[in-house]
């Protein structure tokens, strides 16, 4: 007998961008799909956004958004959040615009100020969300 729970689905869209090493830009197995840490990097250039950390958030939650929806998610079915600044002092910008992406029934959230992240940007958002499941034991 096989269960849905044991498969590992990779995820990628053309719509988010490509990996910067050896890791999916999402993994779905049962009910839930996983994104990696994205930061505010424009998938037609390749490129981060300019104008720090507001512009990068916006971003970075759009490219979240389009790896949940590749996946058959959205950001409405977010559970929780792990949001990574380059400084805290920007949480207040962040949470600006993060606030436009989540409303009603927040996802549970925490949020880190790291040393460093890649190609020296201000924010990286990672996600664990809800896939629609017909299992009979979920």
């Amino acid at each position: 007998m096989s269960c849905c729970h044991h498969k590992k689905n990779i995820i990628a869209t053309d719509q988010a961008p490509k990996a910067l090493g050896p890791y999916s830009a999402g993994v779905s197995t049962g009910c839930l799909v996983f994104t990696a840490g994205q930061l505010g990097i424009d998938p037609s250039t390749n490129e981060l956004v300019e104008g720090g950390i507001q512009p990068e958030t916006r971003q970075a939650l759009k490219n979240v958004k389009a790896i949940l929806e590749e996946a058959g998610s959205s950001l409405d079915q977010v559970v929780k959040t792990t949001v990574f600044l380059a400084d805290m002092e920007t949480f207040g910008l962040m949470n600006e615009i993060y606030g436009e992406f989540f409303t009603g029934q927040f996802p549970a959230r925490s949020a880190f100020q790291v040393a460093a992240l890649p190609k020296n940007a201000a924010v990286e958002i990672e996600t664990v969300a809800l896939l629609p499941c017909d299992c009979d034991d979920c």
